[in-house]
C-alpha cells in the first residue's frame, strides 16, 4: 500500500469516526449540543449550522454566534414571540435568545417531545431558519394546521429540512441548504 493511499484510508476513516461519534453524541449527549449561527463574510449569506436535529427528550441545544460580522437571534416560532405562527409544540414553552454578538450563547433544554421550528429575528427573511425534532414527532401536531405556514416567510418557508429528512439523517447540515 503505497504513502498517499494509506493516507486517504487513514484519513476516510478518521471522517467516519467522526461522524458516528457525532450520532452518538446527539443520542447520549453529556453536554449541550452546538447549533452555529454562521455568515458569509459581508453577511450575504447567513444560516444556521447544523439546520435540522433529532434528539432525545431533555437534552439541551447551545446556540452560539460564529458570525463576526453579524448578531442573532434564536427564535421560537410562537404568537406570544412577536405574532408568529406557532410551529412548536402545544405544550412546549417558546424562547428567544435576543440578539447575540459574535462568539456569544444561548442555551435550552427541550424537554417535550416534537417538532420546533426557529429562526433568526433579523435574517428570517433571508431563509435563516432551523428545526429540531425531539422524540417522535406527533402525527397531529402544529405541522398539520394550515395557520403554521401563516406570515412566515417564502424563503424561511423553502429552507426546512424534511422532518423525514430529520429523521433518517439525525443531522442536516445548514451549509448545504441554499
Amino acid at each position: 500500500m503505497n504513502t498517499g493511499r494509506r493516507s486517504f484510508i487513514q484519513a476516510s476513516g478518521g471522517l467516519i469516526l467522526a461522524g458516528l461519534a457525532s450520532t452518538a453524541r446527539l443520542s447520549h449527549a453529556e453536554g449541550p449540543i452546538d447549533i452555529a449561527m454562521m455568515g458569509t463574510p459581508g453577511g450575504a449569506r447567513v444560516w444556521f449550522q447544523p439546520i435540522g436535529l433529532l434528539i432525545d427528550v431533555g437534552q439541551t441545544i447551545r446556540w452560539t454566534n460564529r458570525d463576526p460580522g453579524n448578531s442573532h437571534t434564536a427564535t421560537a416560532y410562537h404568537p406570544s414571540l412577536y405574532k408568529k405562527a406557532q410551529r412548536i409544540p402545544d405544550s412546549a414553552k417558546p424562547w428567544d435568545s435576543g440578539f447575540l454578538l459574535p462568539d456569544e450563547s444561548f442555551s435550552l433544554t427541550l424537554t417535550v417531545p416534537g417538532v420546533y421550528d426557529y429562526y433568526c429575528l433579523p435574517h428570517e427573511h433571508a431563509g435563516m431558519v432551523g428545526r429540531i425534532i425531539v422524540g417522535h414527532p406527533e402525527t397531529d401536531g402544529w405541522q398539520t394546521r394550515a395557520e403554521a405556514q401563516q406570515g412566515v416567510p417564502a424563503a424561511a418557508l423553502q429552507k426546512f429540512p424534511s422532518i423525514e429528512q430529520i429523521m433518517k439523517e439525525r443531522v442536516v447540515s445548514g451549509a448545504a441548504s441554499g
